[in-house]
């Protein structure tokens, strides 16, 4: 005998609180729908229309795309930008690392170094790009040339030379922004059992290998989230280009988003919101591709 098909009783559904729970996430849907999948698919239209934001949009199609793929200065930002991503992961990938796993192994003030650690993070940013503009000053009597002449160095323009204007960039990102990760880390580490730190001990390794061999394993999967999150974010660099040099000298630090930002923003006084907002589409659509495959290729590695 086939077996009924159960019908949910709408009367007995809004006893046990359905209702209740719909209109409890109904304003939280309604916020996070009208600010966040709103202007994503307002952008997406946008980017096939030529507007100010002030007149009727006029749709053109692809030309926006077009657009922007033929700009001169798109492979340059393109090139800068993966510049900075390669310079912040090689530069500040591992040290938020070691610096979690310097403070989880000392013994005492543990409280202190994780404040020092993230105090950079509540520096307000703009704040922190004027602290370091002043810092990186080309001439003789700057911070850093000071310090270096003191050893016989330099000076060194920072921000005026092609060479040092995006290490001196990633430079002052990486201690801006590892303070947040190096809390990650450490709360990570409070999860890994002491009693591997105590076999790997009796076994004759020192820290580093208790490092590589323990901490590292058991942290694959907070690593490969940290990892992907960072590459993200420094493809998407902005604030440090745009307040320290303005995408100079010469674009050695034009990015794509201050591409964007000059689209909409600097390089009339209308705008060019359609091929900004095109740009940022073709960089959303790198981004979730490159998302998609590396947690595809390393699903198995997290759960290894």
């Amino acid at each position: 005998m086939v077996g009924r098909v159960r019908r949910r009783n709408p009367v007995t559904w809004v006893q046990r609180g359905g209702l209740s729970s719909v209109l409890f996430a109904l304003p939280l849907l309604i916020i996070f729908g009208v600010f966040s999948w709103w202007p994503i698919v307002r952008s997406v239209v946008m980017s096939f229309q030529k507007t100010n934001l002030v007149g009727t949009p006029k749709w053109v199609g692809w030309n926006n795309f077009h657009y922007v793929l033929t700009d001169p200065d798109l492979p340059t930002a393109i090139l800068n930008t993966l510049y900075f991503a390669l310079l912040a992961l090689v530069i500040g990938f591992p040290i938020p690392l070691v610096t979690a796993v310097l403070i989880s192994s000392v013994r005492r003030r543990k409280g202190i170094y994780s404040v020092l650690a993230y105090l950079p993070v509540v520096v307000p940013p703009v704040v922190a790009v004027l602290l370091w503009k002043f810092f990186y000053d080309g001439s003789k009597d700057g911070v850093f040339n000071t310090m270096l002449g003191y050893v016989g160095l330099g000076p060194y323009q920072w921000l005026s030379s092609p060479d040092l204007a995006m290490p001196s960039l990633v430079v002052e990102a990486t201690w801006a922004a590892a303070g947040g990760t190096v809390i990650i880390y450490l709360a990570a580490l409070i999860g890994v059992p002491d009693e591997l730190y105590d076999a790997a001990e009796v076994d004759g390794a020192g820290i580093w290998r208790k490092v590589w061999h323990v901490t590292m394993p058991q942290l694959r999967g907070v690593l490969l989230i940290t990892f992907i999150l960072q590459i993200i974010g420094t493809v998407q660099v902005f604030l440090e280009p745009y307040l320290f040099t303005g995408g100079g000298p010469a674009g050695a630090t034009l990015t794509i988003l201050l591409m964007i930002y000059d689209y909409g923003f600097g390089r009339s006084l209308g705008g060019n919101y359609g091929a900004a907002t095109a740009l940022s589409v073709m960089l959303a659509a790198f981004l979730a591709i490159l998302s998609l495959v590396y947690f595809k290729l390393t699903s198995s590695w997290s759960k290894s």
